[in-house]
């Protein structure tokens, strides 16, 4: 296959713009330390912080920990189903729409979040999340519709470029507001409270931009008396069952499902981490995510460029060798420690949109030829989800077994080591399979 035109890679990179600045506003930046201040009690010397809800008492970032934890246990078992569909009806556009409009009407409905409704706050964060990964899911199956084999690396890693010059731009204009409130005439919370309302609207009009110029899909059914509401699980299945017989593409998936739980973990927390363990204020946690906005950019291009020279396992292994070095320096990490702090912020902006870039064009590249490009997607999404659940789970657990996050950040090196361990063993079986050629 030919790679489509300029156009076409353009526009699939610019949803990344588009939906990026979700993930640094809502999960990265503002929305976790708005939260920690509207559920804290402004009190430093208190170790924890306690919300009521449900009738249970709970220290506030492990209930944050586990809303998102539920969230993705829905985008697991929606995904399903939801990529069945859009292979069989090929509508994957209008599934994007969709939960382009979903996640980005949720972050425009965060403005409305204050400390009297805790509850709307954590469901307008659940169905944001849900909006978000559950887009990524059609998003990414274009990838390898978009782009042959040769270029998908490259491909794959402008998407992510584009991602973060998007999000830093949106992210510098809420960055005014929220260090100078007094110049608009408003609070810092109204500040905040501003930024999830232009998320919102940044995602859905830089959205239609992209859909616009993506291609429609073909269906790939004509029985009409397909159930397409369980074929979602037959599909992984059969997914599942031709995977077993690729025992490459078996083990990255394993390692993946491990390393991810790292990986996705550190992003999803940092702010926390950083706002109630280590005491950062928010304008210097603001500047630490642009700082890893950045440097995420020719990072992403660099691994890129390794994984080009050394092949794809190589790169994807030393990349995870310094995410375990970095989680030992996160523990490590004095509190109030503003320059230590944005100096692991630079280190981890380098290496944040590398593996992600590369973890994805790596299963593009071990997929076999097939027109179930969304099924999978949905497969490698529902591993990637299922290993969120987890990480977020036990961080958040041992957060609250332990009273501090430092060990639940420590206990995070687990899961990189073993997903470093399958990935030596894939990158040996792959040698051995395919003696001459390099992945």
């Amino acid at each position: 296959m030919k790679t489509a035109s300029k156009k076409v890679i353009n526009g699939w990179a610019m949803y990344d713009w588009a939906n990026s600045a979700y993930n640094l506003v809502i999960t990265s930046t503002i929305f976790p330390a708005y939260y920690e201040a509207v559920t804290g009690d402004g009190d430093e010397n208190t170790p924890v912080d306690t919300v009521i809800l449900f009738g249970r008492s709970f220290v506030n970032t492990s209930l944050y920990n586990y809303a998102l934890s539920v969230a993705f246990i829905l985008v697991a078992l929606s995904s399903p189903i939801l990529s069945s569909i859009a292979d069989y009806k090929g509508n994957k556009k209008k599934f994007l729409f969709f939960f382009c409009t979903i996640g980005s009407l949720a972050c425009s409905s965060m403005y409305f979040f204050d400390k009297h409704n805790l509850l709307f706050g954590l469901l307008c964060l659940v169905f944001a999340c849900i909006g978000f990964w559950n887009s990524l899911v059609f998003y990414n199956s274009f990838l390898p519709e978009i782009a042959a084999p040769e270029d998908r690396d490259r491909v794959s890693a402008k998407g992510y470029a584009m991602g973060y010059t998007g999000s830093m731009i949106l992210q510098i204009i809420c960055f005014v507001f929220v260090l100078s409130p007094d110049s608009f005439g408003i609070t810092v919370g109204k500040a905040s409270q501003i930024s999830f309302l232009l998320v919102g609207i940044w995602w859905w009009g830089f959205g239609q931009f992209a859909l616009r110029r993506l291609p429609n899909s073909i269906p790939i059914g004509n029985d009409n008396n397909t159930n397409i509401f369980t074929k979602g699980y037959k599909e992984l299945n059969k997914v599942w069952q031709q995977v077993k017989h690729m025992p490459v593409l078996k083990r990255f998936l394993f390692a993946f499902f491990f390393y991810n739980m790292g990986v996705q973990t550190v992003m999803l927390v940092a702010t926390l981490y950083g706002k109630s363990e280590l005491n950062i204020p928010t304008t210097n946690l603001i500047i630490a995510i642009l700082i890893i906005q950045l440097i995420a950019i020719p990072g992403a291009y660099a691994i890129a460029l390794l994984s080009r020279k050394q092949g794809n396992f190589r790169a994807l292994m030393l990349t995870v060798s310094v995410w375990i070095i970095l989680c030992v320096i996160g523990y490590y990490l004095p509190r109030n420690g503003i320059f230590p702090f944005y100096g692991l912020a630079a280190l981890v902006g380098f290496v944040m949109g590398g593996i992600q870039a590369l973890s994805r064009s790596t299963y593009a590249k071990l997929m076999p030829e097939t027109r179930d490009t969304t099924s999978f997607f949905s497969f490698y999404d529902v591993t990637e989800k299922i290993s969120i659940v987890i990480g977020m789970f036990c961080f958040g657990y041992i957060n609250e077994f332990t009273g501090s996050q430092r060990n639940a950040v420590l206990a995070l090196v687990v899961f990189f080591i073993l997903g470093l361990i399958i990935l030596y063993t894939a990158a040996v079986l792959q040698k051995k399979i395919y003696k001459h050629e390099t992945l």
